[in-house]
């Protein structure tokens, strides 16, 4: 990693290894039903998959590590599964993506798992979602846990897809900060008062929205935008803005990063390349403006794939 003259920041591949990165929060099993529609059933207007095989997926929290991991860093993901088959399988994907599992299994939940059925790899016709809260016995224990794993961490990302895994963030928030350690949120729901304190927050556009009430121009989404930063007291906010690109408000400052146009194939999964992307960037110490330009790339490269999906140094790079 290295400056150039000026302001520019060039950032080599080989620096992401250098980045420790601890995701939190909500890990789930992807499970995709691939198969062939060829007609309608008889039973109801609905179409006939003809099954043609499984592939599996880690997802949530879990598919933001593999993200971080497939960038090259030193990744661990504490969160709670069941003590079931799915969090068995869950485990399996994760260490063969180069991330460290830290799983507390529950015997109370099912691992959450998101079922769902594709025709032709493509056209997803059907989610099925199987879940259950965590217990808040091993939900403590999971805290204590993080509080240890900081040491040997530079940024703290939590992932909260709304399953109960974070009920202690607040306090693991106040645990980051406290040891110098940079937190960024992926939020959920429309009470941000949880995420107080927080160094960067990345709601997408519709999230945002339901926070913060809609806009009618480019300076009334900058209020907006100050005012909730200023509430939250965040360093940054990131809007994701879908096809628009995505926008950094920090302390009187105001970053547009535009879209770079790519044929969209499926958008599951880019708000946790974003901020995996970002992570990784921060870890080995690149400007949050330079890290939100490569997450931005990286989104625009993973739109192009289907399903959960990473984006490797290479594509990231453009390395030949």
């Amino acid at each position: 990693m290295r400056r150039a003259s000026g302001s520019s920041f060039i950032l080599h591949p080989s620096a992401l290894r250098e980045a420790r990165v601890l995701v939190v929060g909500d890990a789930m099993l992807d499970r995709y039903w691939i198969g062939e529609v060829e007609r309608i059933s008889p039973e109801a207007p609905v179409p006939i998959v003809k099954f043609d095989h499984e592939e599996e997926r880690a997802g949530g929290a879990a598919n933001v590590a593999r993200n971080a991991a497939a960038l090259g860093a030193q990744v661990t993901l504490l969160s709670v599964v069941g003590a079931d088959e799915p969090g068995a399988r869950l485990e399996a994907l994760l260490k063969r993506e180069r991330v460290h599992p830290r799983l507390h299994h529950d015997r109370g939940i099912k691992t959450t798992v998101k079922l769902r059925v594709v025709a032709g790899r493509k056209q997803q016709l059907l989610r099925v979602d199987f879940e259950t809260a965590p217990s808040h016995e091993v939900l403590a224990s999971k805290l204590r846990e993080f509080e240890e794993l900081l040491d040997d961490t530079d940024v703290v990302i939590l992932s909260d897809y709304g399953k109960g895994g974070l009920t202690h963030i607040v306090k693991m928030i106040g645990l980051a900060r406290r040891a110098g350690k940079a937190v960024l949120v992926d939020p959920k729901g429309e009470d941000y008062s949880r995420y107080r304190g927080a160094t960067l927050i990345t709601p997408n556009r519709d999230e945002f929205e339901k926070v913060a009430g809609a806009w009618k121009d480019e300076r009334e989404l900058t209020e907006r935008a100050q005012q909730l930063r200023r509430k939250l007291d965040a360093k940054a906010l990131l809007v994701t803005r879908g096809a628009q690109g995505m926008t950094l408000f920090q302390d009187g400052k105001r970053l547009h990063v535009a879209t770079e146009a790519r044929e969209v194939s499926d958008v599951t999964g880019a708000g946790d390349t974003v901020i995996a992307t970002l992570g990784v960037a921060l870890g080995c110490g690149a400007r949050l403006q330079d890290a939100v330009k490569l997450a931005n790339r990286a989104a625009g490269i993973k739109v192009g794939k289907f399903g959960t999906a990473v984006v490797t140094p290479k594509e990231l790079f453009g390395e030949k």
